[in-house]
């Protein structure tokens, strides 16, 4: 494989990016600084074909359009690892996600290997390499990068270009190709990455589910959220979660008040800031029925029984999921095993297509009491029984 050098031409790569459209995939990964901003800081972008791989400089003088057009056209397959970080930095970049793609950590789970396999690892189960790590948390945004970050940058996208083939290979043997489609395109969902301020109290712990309450918690929310953007500073930074969460149950009754609020400062009682918080809740409404979160009790609540049937389930989920070589966590989570310990049978993913198929239909089963396990011999057993 040919590793250009690092790319800060517009003309090297346009040029890049018309071959890369030929090639049957491209591997993708970023490198970033977010700790005190927002937004992330792209400092460098890396891609790589069977042939050949580069790293670019998107703090250069460079016209980075034709790179992100070949990331969300349709013409090329799309490979990441763990590329949600990836994806958000695309989607800020176009209003687009990459497509059609192709995630190797979420295939790493349908294979077996765990369900947070790291990149390292799964580079040592499918190449003889070992990844030299020492360059990961180093100031991407300085310039020059040196040629030992530029190494390791690179070898992001090398590596992944060799593994990806083998992963399908295997994926195309054990025919769990399929059992992908649905994560691939939870992951690629463009909602996941559109950080809409009047959608960010959603992403929020609820003090409690009061309609005016919850209107005063996404009014805060939302100034919380375009002060952040227009500050590109950490959404922390502005105000913390609990206190958005007290100033929504215990709004003060004037400015003034903010200087007793525990995790704001004094200054806002007086500041623009302030003002402008003070404005986000005097200007809040209750939360209509139709946006009224629903309640978790609408699943019939556990009781003590319930629980021990949910914690046989999980049991049952560890030996099924080994038996058939897949991360549990790909076949189902926690709360679905809740949900079915309490009775819960529609809407549940783990009912429905292959998840039914390897765990469902014998959770079920398990739950009705037409399944059980023993001890033979020192072994767990499932019992035999007519499985409906």
């Amino acid at each position: 494989m040919k590793v250009h050098p690092l790319i800060t031409s517009s003309k090297t790569l346009a040029d890049l990016c018309d071959r890369l459209r030929e090639a049957p995939f491209v591997t993708v990964d970023t490198e970033f600084m977010r700790e005190n901003t927002y937004y992330p800081d792209l400092c460098l972008i890396q891609v790589a074909s069977p042939d050949e791989a580069a790293a670019i400089d998107p703090k250069a003088d460079i016209d980075l359009q034709p790179l992100l057009d070949l990331l969300v056209e349709d013409e090329v397959l799309k490979v990441f690892h763990a590329g949600g970080q990836d994806l958000e930095i695309i989607y800020n970049l176009t209003g687009k996600t990459p497509y059609p793609m192709f995630d190797t950590q979420v295939a790493a789970m349908a294979l077996g290997l765990g369900e947070q396999v790291s990149y390292g690892n799964l580079v040592a189960a499918y190449t003889p390499a070992r990844l030299d790590k020492g360059a990961r948390f180093t100031d991407w945004a300085r310039r020059p990068l040196d040629a030992r970050q530029l190494e390791y940058a690179i070898g992001d996208v090398t590596y992944l270009a060799q593994l990806f083939p083998k992963m399908v290979e295997r994926l195309r043997k054990t025919g769990r190709g399929a059992w992908l489609d649905e994560e691939m395109e939870r992951l690629g969902d463009p909602a996941n990455y559109a950080n809409s301020p009047e959608r960010a109290w959603t992403r929020l712990r609820l003090p409690n589910r009061k309609p005016e309450v919850l209107g005063r918690l996404k009014a805060l929310a939302a100034w919380r959220e375009r002060e952040a953007q227009d500050k590109d500073v950490p959404r922390g930074r502005i105000v913390k979660d609990e206190t958005l969460a007290d100033l929504a149950a215990h709004p003060p009754r004037q400015q003034s008040d903010l200087a007793r609020i525990r995790g704001l400062s004094a200054a806002w009682a007086g500041n623009n800031i302030g003002e402008r918080l003070m404005n986000a809740i005097s200007s809040a409404e209750p939360l209509s029925a139709e946006e009224m979160p629903p309640k978790e009790a609408s699943r019939p609540g556990l009781t003590a029984d319930t629980t021990l049937i949910a914690d046989l389930l999980k049991l049952l989920l560890k030996i099924r999921a080994k038996e058939a070589e897949v991360a549990p966590k790909l076949i189902a989570r926690s709360d679905d095993l809740e949900a079915l310990a309490a009775g819960v049978r529609d809407g549940l993913p783990v009912l429905d297509g292959w998840r039914k198929d390897v765990f469902g239909r014998d959770a079920v089963a398990l739950v009705e009491g037409r399944l059980g396990f023993t001890v033979r011999d020192g072994k767990l057993m499932m019992t035999s029984a007519e499985v409906a």
